[in-house]
């Protein structure tokens, strides 16, 4: 009979077993009724010589013109030497294949556990808020170049931000490979954005205003974080994270731990008065950290809310924090100190990063060509 819904549902249920029922119109498609009334379309087939046979899907799902369609195209692969069965079966054992959220959790809990709280979470917060809701779905062994670039392109309005991202992703993909998930990094061929070298140093004028509003806001622990941070151009995180005991306050000391710096390495700098008289002024309480957390026995972690109100009350609304520290820096060049020098303060690891600095020297060594020039000449204006 050709094969309708309403005779399938007629179709008796036998004692044991399973019984066949084929359709007139599609050879090989049938309605198989189990002993227990579970009623079902296949086709059976044959290929290389040997009989075999694939389940279409159950007739409480499928109609039985729909079941029949599926068979004709199963027909169709087997014309061209394809097996249906074979194909399922890859099909679900792909369906089994770790995804990039997976990829992600895995990130997380392997890798990403390894780094500073700071960058973990801005590490979760970029896989959770962008990298899972574009590309979570995706097996990561599906993932190519253009999912990549797509990403990439939406975010290209903000290039800093687009590139962070890719480097997340590079790493999730990088590791990806070395725990075969997959053959090679999508990443490797996706140009990051040229970014624009920030220059925002604080004018003296500018820093009379900041300090006029540190001084005026409500909650002075968050105050005297960005003093600290203005005094000793040390990393948001790196301050964040200070205990007492990293303080050698008789020499004058900051012993950073490899812990707490990007460098990953124990970083000693010496303190300047004003940063001795501010952490001395600081109110000592039964917590090791520097800046305890009001809610836990942690250290605190966000200053982000009262840094925008601050700049806001000092009319430096372009300035970030991490500005604070170029800001350090920038005195230290115009002020004649060597790159060396100004690189060994901030704790870089590559002279390239410090020579952003450079031009700032220029008022100094003007001065000094000056003086050699009075001393050479034994003019003096």
């Amino acid at each position: 009979m050709k094969l309708t819904d309403s005779e399938v549902k007629k179709l008796p249920v036998p004692d044991s077993g399973n019984r066949l029922t084929y359709d007139s119109t599609v050879k090989g498609f049938a309605a198989r009724i189990t002993h227990t009334g579970a009623r079902a379309y296949v086709l059976n087939y044959h290929f290389a010589g040997v009989e075999r046979r694939v389940t279409i899907g159950s007739s409480d799902v499928w109609t039985a013109a729909q079941a029949r369609e599926r068979a004709r195209e199963m027909k169709k692969l087997i014309d061209q030497g394809k097996d249906p069965l074979k194909a399922k079966d890859e099909e679900r054992a792909k369906q089994t294949l770790p995804t990039v959220a997976d990829l992600a959790a895995r990130f997380l809990a392997e890798h990403v556990v390894r780094n500073r709280p700071s960058t973990r979470a801005e590490y979760r917060r970029m896989i959770e808020q962008t990298i899972v809701p574009e590309l979570g779905a995706l097996r990561v062994v599906d993932v190519d170049d253009e999912h990549i670039e797509r990403l990439h392109a939406k975010l290209a309005a903000k290039p800093y931000a687009a590139n962070r991202v890719h480097s997340v992703l590079s790493k999730m993909f990088a590791l990806a490979v070395k725990w075969k998930m997959r053959a090679a990094n999508p990443c490797a061929h996706v140009d990051r954005y040229p970014e624009a070298q920030r220059k925002r140093y604080l004018s003296a004028v500018e820093l009379v205003r900041l300090e006029g509003a540190l001084a005026a806001h409500s909650d002075q622990q968050s105050a005297n974080v960005i003093r600290l941070l203005l005094l000793t151009g040390a990393r948001r995180g790196e301050v964040l994270s200070a205990e007492w005991v990293h303080f050698d306050m008789a020499r004058g000391v900051w012993n950073k731990p490899a812990t707490s710096t990007k460098q990953k390495r124990d970083h000693h700098i010496p303190l300047s008065d004003a940063a001795r008289k501010l952490l001395e002024s600081l109110p000592r309480t039964n917590s090791f950290y520097v800046f305890p957390s009001k809610r836990n026995g942690g250290h605190r972690i966000h200053v982000s809310k009262d840094w925008q109100a601050i700049r806001k009350a000092a009319g430096i609304a372009d300035v970030r924090i991490h500005d604070l520290r170029h800001s350090y820096a920038s005195v230290l060049a115009s002020a004649g100190f060597s790159l060396p020098t100004i690189g060994a303060l901030l704790g870089h690891s590559r002279a390239q990063t410090t020579a952003r600095y450079a031009h700032l020297q220029q008022d100094s060594l003007r001065t000094a060509t000056e003086r050699a020039g009075e001393i050479l000449t034994g003019y003096k204006k």
